[in-house]
């Protein structure tokens, strides 16, 4: 492969392939609900601050991480912050990649739903819960889709950065931002359309003195924007050597918002306007991001005026957040397989292989996609502390001095200090968590077998703690070093 294929070829190209991995199916579906079940402007607020002390420190960190030591995530931890840390790097990579076995799945429910749209299979006097409930049921095509997406994804990454990311995802993020835009355009001309607006817009200041406004601010953003989980520091891994890394990474966080705007305005005026009642529209709201999605929005868009043109439209959107996302995810595995020393045609290969294979129980059993949705979606929470770990380790203020060198906006002592009170802010959100989990199972939180309990989450991350420490010298000791790969090693 050519050797000049290396690296992100321009400045727009790393970014778009990094808001394009921030910018997923949680944008449409769990923006919209949450913000709307929670103050509206005022949850916007909190969340804008979310972003600002929670997002944006760790996707610098990222950066930084990834672009300082040129290798994977399970490398780099090693590199950056010593032999023995190289285990954490192995569990931020697998936790990512545990998300990547059902999300490809969820990328396949996507696809199919444009597929429905496109057919006639979504038209006027669908029952939602009947097409949801017969596509769910049938195995043969919950795993057909499950592979096109994933086979879709791998022929990206097959293809290298600059030829497959960063070519593909050029095109693909202006395509969702341009398909968000017109359908946000579109619902501003539904009759009612100021109640999904007051919804999303505005502010209920007193909500802010509710913790749980707050708690639920950080969670969104820690989980929409991709901060912690280890993408962007892969991405970083082929950034140029002048990128602006601060510039960069309030873009991509900030873009991921805008998104979650022009997604919540379709989604939110849609289902105010075209629900019977607001009562109906807030139990829509209530309905999880499955029911909203693929259940009571089909029975929505296709009544309202233009829906057969709209139907499309928006699940061809969801389908690019979801490839787009995807992309990023098989990526990580691909380059940390190259690590070990495999080409890359072969290192994709190998990652969409596993992933399918893995995704595989999620794809025939909806309760295992959101066992491991809870297992690894919270996971993320502890990824992020180990990234906050990582810099600290480093030296926070040595980390700083090293992004302000080749930053063109300086980054003050803010980014210091939102770095040392991570933890904290970890406490509190992850702590929360925990606690809602024993509330739903007072009886039953310790089981390790149950969907959504305590017991299974520390199950689950013992197990992977316990593997990665056991493998950390072997890890560490096999893993070679980015400087000793040539471009021509990494891309081939």
């Amino acid at each position: 492969m050519d050797k000049n294929n290396d690296n992100f070829s321009t400045r727009f190209g790393i970014i778009a392939a990094s808001i394009g991995m921030a910018v997923g199916t949680g944008n449409i579906w769990r923006f919209p609900r949450i913000a709307g079940m929670w103050g509206g402007g005022t949850f916007l607020f909190a969340l804008t601050v979310a972003v600002i002390v929670w997002a944006i420190p760790l996707l610098i960190g990222e950066f930084l991480i990834g672009r300082k030591t040129r290798v994977g995530n399970i490398a780099a931890f090693r590199d950056f912050m010593g032999k023995k840390y190289t285990w954490m790097g192995g569990w931020l990579a697998f936790c990512s990649l545990g998300i990547a076995f059902y999300y490809a799945v969820v990328a396949g429910w996507s696809l199919r739903y444009f597929i429905f749209s496109i057919s006639g299979a979504i038209s006027p006097g669908v029952e939602g819960e009947v097409l949801w409930e017969g596509f769910i049921s049938s195995p043969g095509q919950t795993i057909l889709f499950h592979f096109l997406a994933t086979a879709l994804t791998v022929a990206i990454i097959y293809r290298g950065i600059k030829g497959g990311v960063e070519k593909v995802i050029n095109i693909l993020l202006p395509s969702l931002f341009v398909l968000l835009a017109i359908l946000a355009v579109r619902a501003l001309f539904l009759p009612d359309a100021l109640v999904g607006l007051r919804y999303l817009f505005v502010p209920e200041w007193g909500e802010l003195l509710s913790g749980r406004v707050w708690l639920e601010a950080f969670t969104q953003a820690a989980w929409s924007t991709g901060a912690g989980w280890g993408l962007l520091m892969v991405y970083a891994v082929y950034s140029r050597e002048e990128e602006d890394i601060g510039r960069n990474s309030s873009i991509i966080a900030f873009a991921d918002v805008l998104a979650g705007f022009l997604a919540g305005t379709a989604i939110l005026i849609t289902v105010f306007s075209m629900a019977p009642s607001v009562a109906e529209g807030e139990a829509i709201l209530d309905a999880g991001n499955v029911g909203l999605t693929f259940i009571y929005i089909v029975e929505l868009l296709v009544d309202m005026p233009g829906g057969v043109i709209v139907a499309p439209l928006f699940f061809l959107a969801l389908s690019v957040a979801a490839i787009s996302s995807l992309t990023a995810m098989i990526e990580l595995g691909a380059t940390n397989l190259i690590d070990t020393g495999l080409k890359r045609k072969k290192a994709a290969l190998l990652a969409g292989l596993i992933i399918f294979i893995m995704g595989i129980p999620s794809a025939i059993w909806i309760d295992f996609l959101d066992n491991q949705d809870w297992v690894w979606g919270v996971g993320l929470l502890i990824s992020g502390l180990l990234v906050a770990i990582a810099i600290m380790k480093y030296g926070v203020e040595d980390a700083r001095a090293e992004v302000n060198a080749i930053s063109d906006i300086h980054i003050g002592k803010w980014w210091s200090y939102c770095i040392r009170l991570f933890p904290v802010m970890f406490i509190i959100i992850f702590g929360w968590w925990v606690m809602q989990s024993i509330e739903w199972h007072p009886d039953d939180w310790w089981h390790p077998f149950e969907v959504f309990s305590t017991g299974t989450m520390i199950f689950q991350w013992g197990l992977l703690a316990l593997v990665m420490f056991f493998l950390n010298d072997f890890l560490a000791d096999n893993l070679r070093e980015g400087k000793m790969l040539s471009p021509e090693e990494r891309q081939e």
